[in-house]
């Protein structure tokens, strides 16, 4: 027997043996065929070492080995992970639409609507690159590489005919989108919803990724009874993304609606009334608010400039850029947030002070000779000089109110010769009773604390001492002063209703979608009774005097005069930084007898001392009692 040593590549080297002669005329034989075959040169036996035969065995076997434990690796340790897996790829959760709760004034008005769009998603891992370019050539835009790659609000028309194409792993999802009425009119209310974020996630965690969330305004605050939840349906798929099979996990619910105090023709009337004053004196913010004094129920909140929130409904990036880049911060809430010197404005309040204290009576007049001089604690020769816009003669309580004379609050509040001041404690002590400098726990999320200075304070921040010269610019809303066009309008509600502070509120109830009442916001009474009522009938009768101008020849709100009901008003000028440039008050109720209303208008930085928002709550408030029934 005999081995053809063509037919193997490798032979392993054994020990030599002696030949045979027909093993010597095979091999001439098949020497002279690999010669007609042309392979004579090539060599016909490998000779192998043995190490070498080891090291090849040892590769063979060590691979064989790793292919093993990879596969129990694969197919029985990571069994349960790549059957998840294969089910992520086999079924699919859409989620049924569910509707957000809508909001509506006091009168019924729809505020909110939900709008009915559609989102695209493409697996784009699972999808053909021939697919994704034409679904890039409708789109007209690049598809990213994620795994899951979504297109929001895409238009009616390019859904259809990428329907019409019935891509596998392509696919839409019927939402919802918020419509929001007058956007800029409401913003500051009613606020926006966005696409929850990382931060968010972390303390809410009953929500996914892909919900949306109130953003701000109420629609944040109340976020909890507005949010839907959606339902589920499982959806089963085979490897090209076919459906097989449909079945629903749980049912939609949708969010609870809210009833608003606001007035929706008020607060658009305020908010024009407001805009088209701001042009004519060349400003460009401004605030606000009007409360109903008997509930502490908000039926205007305006802040300018405003935004368009429905750019944020509609994920409209370049113009949510444009707002947010905007120099004059379109979302900043001034009427919540924004912290001012007060001016005049606080003069009734500081008034009520005095009387509460004793310190002077209603009948007792204070000679202003248009200034007050006082000298240096330690150098008699250095002398100061604290002005009044004009000489306002002999002067009591309720002249100095509807004058706004200055003197008088000088002297009742930091004192002056033989009259007694009340003292910067005492000053921030009452101030702090009209809720200034506290949080009115407005249901917006932003408000603002605000400041009311005081000695130590200024000690430690500014390194110098109190002087009684800062207690006279406290006493007339001067100075390092901060609060809020809120805190204004809420501290007057106190003299309005004659005793009692509310913490103002704008939702006034929380229904389902049968109209059926879950939670009444009922008034919230923060504080009542501190105040004698006939020391507020006297600070009441000052305010009177302002309108009507009865014993105040220079009263500043008889502008008023032409309204259709009777009311009482305290305008204030407050001074900044700029020159020539005034922060122009006014805060009014009425009626006088019965006030219903409570409104405080502040637009800044205004030319001069003109009249501006005096204008602004004549028009509104003519308009708002035009029908009035008296």
């Amino acid at each position: 027997m005999f081995e053809s040593r063509l037919s193997k590549k490798f032979k392993i080297k054994k020990t030599p043996k002696t030949l045979e002669p027909n093993e010597i005329f095979l091999d001439t034989l098949a020497q002279k065929k690999e010669e007609e075959m042309g392979i004579s040169n090539q060599r016909r036996e490998i000779q192998l070492s043995r190490n070498k035969f080891l090291a090849l065995f040892s590769f063979f076997s060590l691979f064989i080995i790793f292919l093993f434990v990879s596969s129990f690796y694969y197919q029985i340790i990571r069994n349960d992970d790549f059957k998840v897996l294969a089910n992520q790829n086999q079924y699919i959760t859409n989620y049924l639409t569910a509707s957000r709760g809508v909001i509506y004034d006091n009168s019924g008005n729809q505020l909110v609507s939900n709008k009915v769009i559609f989102n695209l998603y493409i697996e784009t891992e699972k999808t053909s690159k021939k697919d994704l370019k034409t679904l890039a050539d409708i789109l007209k835009q690049d598809i990213d590489s994620d795994s899951l790659f979504l297109i929001e609000n895409i238009d009616i028309e390019t859904l259809i005919l990428i329907e019409s194409f019935n891509f596998p792993f392509v696919y839409y999802e019927q939402s919802l989108i918020r419509e929001y009425k007058d956007p800029e009119i409401f913003s500051h209310i009613i606020g926006y919803i966005g696409k929850i974020s990382q931060q968010e996630l972390a303390v809410l965690p009953e929500y996914s990724l892909q919900d949306y969330v109130g953003k701000m305004g109420i629609e944040k605050y109340y976020d909890n009874y507005l949010k839907k939840i959606p339902g589920k349906v499982l959806i089963e798929r085979d490897s090209l993304g076919n459906i097989l099979s449909e079945k629903k996990v749980s049912d939609s619910q949708p969010g609870y609606n809210l009833e608003l105090w606001i007035d929706a023709e008020l607060q658009v009337k305020l908010y024009t009334e407001l805009e088209k004053t701001m042009n004519q004196v060349g400003s460009v913010k401004a605030s606000a608010i009007a409360i109903d004094p008997r509930t502490g129920g908000i039926l205007a909140l305006v802040s300018l400039p405003g935004f368009n929130n429905n750019f944020f409904s509609d994920n409209n990036q370049k113009m949510i850029q444009q707002v947010l880049q905007d120099p004059q911060k379109p979302l900043f809430n001034r009427a919540i947030s924004g912290l001012y010197a007060v001016g005049s404005t606080i003069k009734p309040l500081t008034g009520l002070a005095a009387l509460q204290e004793n310190i002077i009576s209603s009948e007792k007049k204070i000679d202003c000779k248009g200034q007050i001089n006082i000298s240096h604690q330690y150098n008699p020769e250095i002398t100061y000089t604290f002005r009044d816009l004009r000489v306002h003669g002999l002067t009591d309580i309720q002249k100095a109110i509807a004058e706004s004379c200055n003197v008088y609050f000088y002297t009742i509040g930091g004192g002056y010769e033989q009259q007694k001041g009340l003292g910067v404690n005492k000053i921030k002590e009452y101030l702090e009773y009209f809720g200034w400098s506290k949080k009115t726990n407005i249901d917006l999320p932003g408000e603002q604390q605000g400041f009311i200075p005081y000695p130590e304070w200024k000690q430690e921040v500014k390194k110098e001492n109190w002087w009684t010269g800062d207690t006279y610019n406290l006493s007339i809303g001067q100075g390092d002063i901060g609060i809020t066009p809120l805190q204004v309008v809420n501290s007057f509600s106190i003299i309005a209703n004659k005793g009692t502070l509310y913490s103002p509120k704008i939702v006034k109830n929380i229904s389902d979608q049968d109209k059926n009442i879950i939670k009444e916001i009922k008034p919230e009474i923060i504080s009542q009774d501190l105040f004698l009522e006939k020391n507020i009938e006297i600070i009441r009768q000052g305010m009177r005097k302002a309108v009507t101008g009865i014993g105040a020849p220079n009263a500043s709100a008889t502008i008023l005069q032409s309204l259709p009901v009777t009311c009482a008003a305290k305008t204030g000028t407050a001074q900044t930084p700029k020159n020539d440039l005034y922060h122009n008050w006014i805060t009014v109720f009425a009626p006088y007898d019965n006030p219903e209303i409570v409104l405080t208008v502040l637009i800044e930085e205004v030319q001069g001392l003109q009249l501006a928002s005096s204008v602004v709550a004549k028009e509104t408030l003519e308009w708002y009692f035009k029908e009035y029934d008296y």
